[in-house]
């Protein structure tokens, strides 16, 4: 395959502390990739914008909210279709959380939305193969949100993950 150019996309895998539940979205049938499948937020980020940018920008869109990024899930690469460059994707999957589940507005990219445990999220999510990349990433979530130790998890939060951007470490 020829070196080329790729998109840089991001997740975020929404999480409500109050009921322990994670967000899931049904793309909508209209969609041209992955058109009925359960996903998280998830977007392509834009020239000029950098990851956590795009991170808050895509919930915006397609939930109407605001969230908080808690830790990094991890990182994906694939492609939007065919292996293609002009589908080849890179991205960063965040969880996030979000304290009022019902503010949610579904945009016209979902026709559906889930707030499930993990234990529902495994039972929706293991018979389709299209999204083993979700349920690795559910199960990654919950092992990281078990084993973070709260300090990190405000730091996290008061700094973000963009070390280009405005906000400084304390201390």
């Amino acid at each position: 395959m020829s070196i080329g150019r790729f998109y840089a996309g991001v997740g975020a895998l929404i999480w409500h502390p109050g009921t322990a539940r994670y967000l899931f979205l049904r793309r909508a049938g209209s969609k041209d990739f992955g058109a009925g499948a359960w996903e998280c937020v998830t977007g392509r980020v834009d020239q000029g914008e950098g990851f956590e940018e795009a991170l808050y920008r895509e919930v915006r869109e397609e939930l109407g909210v605001a969230v908080v990024a808690d830790f990094l899930v991890g990182t994906t690469h694939f492609y939007r279709g065919a292996p293609r460059p002009e589908d080849e994707l890179l991205g960063l999957v965040y969880c996030c959380t979000l304290d009022n589940p019902a503010a949610i507005l579904l945009s016209a990219e979902h026709e559906e939305a889930r707030w499930l445990s993990a234990a529902e999220a495994r039972a929706l999510l293991g018979g389709e193969a299209q999204n083993g990349w979700l349920l690795r990433a559910l199960v990654r979530a919950e092992r990281l949100r078990q084993q973070l130790p709260p300090a990190l998890l405000a730091c996290f939060r008061a700094e973000g993950f963009d070390v280009n951007g405005d906000r400084l470490p304390a201390g």
